[in-house]
């Protein structure tokens, strides 16, 4: 796939490469900003997810709702982004005790 060398053909993808797990992996690898252009399944795939927000917490926009409610991984974010991360935090997070 050409997304393995170029994350931003990724856009232009026919649906079925923006449903590779290995292809969107590989794109989110090079710039976080690829996650905008993974299928919905794939946006709650945390090893992927996990990968976009280590680069830069504002790929949590992309995120499922499922993922911005994984108290690590928006540990994680928060702790990056000096707290501006919770902008993009499910509510279940800011209910969680701890």
């Amino acid at each position: 796939h050409v997304v393995m060398i170029d994350w931003t053909e990724l856009e232009f993808c026919p649906a079925e490469i923006q449903r590779d797990r290995e292809a969107v992996l590989c794109a989110v690898k090079q710039n976080w900003q690829a996650l905008e252009f993974a299928c919905e399944d794939l946006r709650g795939d945390r090893e992927i997810v996990q990968e976009a927000v280590e680069q830069d917490w504002r790929a949590l926009r992309y995120a499922s709702r499922a993922l911005r409610a994984d108290r690590e991984l928006m540990v994680m974010a928060v702790e990056k982004s000096n707290g501006w991360a919770l902008e993009f935090a499910a509510e279940e997070v800011y209910r969680d005790d701890q």
